[in-house]
């Protein structure tokens, strides 16, 4: 093959290539963005349970039993939004919705007072983790009556992963 001929080959495989490469990236599609529908929230944690959509995060609303305060104290005003957090029902949202940022839970009092809110980011748990925070969970709602310090253990994951705040009415600072 001569050398005009071999650098003619060349030159289309080079062009060839860049052809594809491009073309590839103009393929490349965008993000999925996918955000719930309001009418796809409802009932997600059960019927006594608020929850809508704000920006790209699923605010949910739950009101806490007054008898829980008074039996629990401040360790049960703090476990209500991991109780509601570390769930199937949350980690669905999340595989089902790429656009979702985050999950808030705040719960609230009789009287729709702040009790407790910690917010869950996108990303915050991969497949090992999800399957802990949802057994720890679980394990608490089940058990925690009779055994307290499962309840202590879920508080304890909880603060160390999400943003958090615990209202001065119920929890003391020191606590």
């Amino acid at each position: 093959m001569s050398r005009i001929a071999l650098r003619g080959r060349l030159v289309t495989l080079a062009l060839a290539s860049l052809g594809i490469a491009w073309g590839l990236a103009a393929c490349k599609s965008e993000p999925d963005l996918t955000l719930p529908v309001p009418e796809e929230l409802q009932g997600v944690y059960g019927p006594s349970v608020d929850v809508e959509l704000k920006g790209n995060v699923v605010d949910v609303h739950v009101i806490q039993p007054a008898d829980q305060l008074r039996r629990g104290g401040s360790v049960w005003a703090k476990v209500g939004p991991y109780i509601y957090l570390f769930t199937p029902q949350t980690q669905q949202l999340f595989d089902s919705y790429p656009g979702l940022g985050g999950v808030q839970v705040t719960t609230l009092d009789g009287r729709e007072r702040l009790i407790a809110r910690a917010m869950l980011e996108r990303g915050t748990l991969n497949g090992v983790t999800w399957r802990k925070a949802i057994g720890l969970s679980g394990r608490a709602r089940l058990e925690g009556t009779q055994r307290p310090s499962y309840i202590l253990e879920l508080i304890d994951y909880g603060e160390d992963l999400v943003e958090h705040e615990y209202s001065t009415r119920y929890v003391r600072e020191d606590q």
